[in-house]
């Protein structure tokens, strides 16, 4: 019995991951990408041009992220669904 609650957490706990790092992965790039740039900038006193550009591709950068974590959850749920017998 306890293995049954225990396993049904585990799985609560891993439904819930994929979508918290699929968030997590679209603030962190352009975030990272921006506090690069800052200290860009005020290392090289080049105004701004460093925080856009790394701010573009920190954004470029989460959103290839979210791309591929969404591909693998919808994969992962595909495999469920085959295991367990849904067809959609």
């Amino acid at each position: 019995m306890f293995k049954d609650i225990l396993r049904q957490q585990q799985n609560g706990m891993e439904a819930m991951a994929g979508p918290g790092v699929i968030g997590f992965h679209l603030v962190s790039g352009p975030l990272v990408g921006f506090c690069l740039g800052y200290g860009l900038d005020c290392w090289l006193d080049t105004g701004p041009w460093g925080k856009l550009a790394l701010l573009l591709v920190g954004i470029v950068a989460g959103f290839l992220n979210v791309y591929r974590d969404t591909r693998r959850l919808l994969k992962k749920m595909a495999a469920n669904d085959a295991k367990n017998g849904y067809k959609h």
